[in-house]
């Protein structure tokens, strides 16, 4: 059974409130959200596509005493060296987007749900633009960001500042994105947001 499914990749920069978000479509949409990153962690286990490559790249010192590779290793290692977490992510990136690929072939022939969200923090720099049927933007102001960035994880400035220099600014997630949701209020208005969105498909 072939299906309408709609694929949606969400994205936005580190603090904009993603979860609440995709926690709220989870709840209210028929549909199935893909955590890239929780992905990337599944097929870098013993086993899948990406544990050998990365352990030939890093060496045996990457595992950890049960076997697998430790993940605190593999980041303290890729911290200072930028060629080798380039390395890393030219491992794990292609292999993220190809697991992603054959999961919305089984959900569209399948057809029992009708979206797909895709998350990721990188998925314009991945070039998911040209897999997903349309690229949502959650947005919140930078003072916003910056306040639950140190309620909720205790970040400092320095780091806080240093995470967004390494992200999109906003016109680029803009300019690659088909609908923006402005989280910087309640999670209400954010849900109403997405609600009048969700009307354009019915």
């Amino acid at each position: 059974m072939q299906s309408n499914m709609r694929i949606i990749g969400i994205t936005g920069g580190v603090g904009a409130g993603k979860s609440t978000v995709l926690n709220y479509i989870q709840n209210h949409l028929q549909c199935r959200i893909i955590y890239s990153d929780d992905l990337a962690k599944d097929l870098c286990v013993r086993g899948e596509v990406c544990f050998e490559p990365l352990v030939r790249l890093l060496g045996d010192k990457v595992l950890g005493s049960d076997g697998e590779i430790d993940k605190r290793t593999m980041a303290s290692m890729i911290y200072a060296d930028e060629s080798l977490r380039q390395a890393v992510n030219d491992i794990i990136h292609p292999a993220v987007y190809d697991r992603i690929a054959s999961i919305a072939e089984e959900e569209r022939t399948r057809g029992a749900i009708r979206f797909l969200f895709i998350e990721a923090a990188l998925l314009i720099e991945c070039g998911y633009n040209e897999f997903v049927d349309e690229m949502w933007y959650v947005y919140a102001s930078e003072p916003v960001r910056r306040e639950r960035l140190k309620a909720s994880r205790g970040y400092s400035d320095t780091k806080i500042d240093g995470i967004f220099a390494s992200q999109l600014k906003e016109e680029s997630f803009r300019a690659h994105s088909d609908f923006v949701i402005d989280n910087s209020g309640t999670p209400e208005e954010s849900y109403s947001q997405i609600l009048e969105r969700m009307k354009e498909y019915e």
